[in-house]
């Protein structure tokens, strides 16, 4: 299970940076989204991954190895929330650019000018 995690984050690091450096702004967001969804398996990696485990501790001298921790679930939620919220700012802020240069290349220009 960790390494097809492990992979899917490689997988997911390596497509983003290669979409960051593409001269297309919408390339560039995508990889943003796709930077984000690896940071966000990170996160929720870094929290065990165990199934079928209740996520709250109760009472006194309980082995934490036997619960689940939620502060990674609770990161992640956020993450994605804030990465949506950032995602649709960006298309907001590419369509505007787009109608002010006329093209979606990051300088404002196309190769052969």
């Amino acid at each position: 299970m960790e390494a097809i995690v492990a992979a899917a984050i490689g997988v997911l690091t390596a497509s983003g940076v290669w979409l960051l450096l593409r001269p297309r702004t919408f390339q560039v967001i995508m990889g943003l989204a796709l930077l984000s969804y690896a940071v966000n398996l990170f996160i929720f990696g870094m929290g065990r991954l165990v199934m079928d485990r209740p996520p709250i501790i109760k009472g006194d001298a309980i082995d934490p190895a036997l619960y689940a921790d939620p502060v990674p679930q609770a990161l992640v939620l956020t993450a994605i929330v804030i990465s949506f919220a950032t995602t649709a700012l960006f298309l907001v802020a590419l369509l505007a650019a787009r109608g002010l240069t006329g093209t979606d290349h990051v300088d404002g220009k196309e190769p052969g000018q």
